[in-house]
């Protein structure tokens, strides 16, 4: 097991820990278009519309994209945390859908008939799996032929800048999201299981001007939230470094992407 596959029941057991991640990046992203709208507006979805949602978190997607959305879609959402599923169908059930289901599922093992979705969403959760290949074998499964799959995950460059910092702990200085199931990875697999993928990257970069939101988001998650006070201390100092050679701004490059398959109709 990998280091980001380790863990991940305590680390998604609700969203807290997730949300300090992500307090980051909807803070001091800089974009023309913020990441949810963005991934939407590349989502072939239609009307009417059953989805399903693997590995939805806590329903943020949903949530800031729902107005936008076409109508009548049928949103199945799972995860293979309760807690998770909970929250997020809390939160999309009064959202304008045609219905919301939530079911907590191993994406490895789908618990739905075959041919039961016109979409599959999986967004930056592939590089949790042990095997890949195999959630992605289960998502062109239960995909209507015609339908569509899409994958979001990072690059091997992503937030580099930040990721050398966490070196303090002993970590690689490289988002292991990337490094798992990044760009090459997802348009190998998502060929191999369906015979055709399109990429697109969202242009975007990080501005970060406060560094004890550096702090809380890198400590969030192994081995930083593990780390002892030597290890705090000199993260700490490494983080300051950073701010006083950027002149009190962290510029950080981004790297996420969405990849789209269809499956045979």
């Amino acid at each position: 097991m990998s280091p980001i596959t380790s863990g991940n029941s305590e680390q998604y057991s609700d969203s807290q820990k997730l949300a300090a991640r992500a307090r980051l990046h909807s803070n001091y992203t800089v974009a023309e278009i913020d990441w949810f709208p963005w991934v939407m507006k590349q989502l072939p979805l239609q009307a009417g519309n059953k989805v399903l949602d693997v590995g939805c978190g806590p329903g943020w997607f949903w949530e800031s994209t729902a107005s936008e959305l076409p109508e009548n879609l049928q949103i199945t959402l799972s995860d293979s945390s309760p807690g998770m599923v909970q929250e997020a169908v809390g939160r999309c059930q009064s959202l304008p859908f045609e219905s919301v289901v939530g079911k907590q599922a191993d994406a490895t093992d789908l618990p739905f008939e075959d041919c039961s979705f016109d979409a599959v969403i999986a967004m930056h959760m592939l590089y949790h799996l042990p095997d890949p290949s195999k959630g992605l074998a289960e998502m062109h499964r239960v995909l209507t032929p015609g339908g569509f799959l899409a994958v979001t995950t990072n690059g091997a460059g992503n937030s580099r800048e930040l990721y050398r910092l966490t070196t303090v702990f002993g970590s690689e200085p490289f988002d292991p999201a990337g490094a798992a199931f990044g760009y090459a990875e997802a348009e190998r697999s998502m060929q191999a299981e369906f015979g055709n993928v399109n990429m697109a990257e969202h242009p975007a970069i990080l501005r970060v001007t406060e560094p004890e939101d550096v702090f809380l988001a890198l400590t969030s998650y192994p081995p930083g939230d593990r780390a002892d006070e030597a290890q705090l201390a000199a993260f700490r100092e490494a983080i300051a470094e950073a701010f006083r050679a950027g002149n009190g701004v962290l510029e950080v490059g981004k790297e996420s992407g969405l990849f789209i398959s269809r499956k045979a109709a």
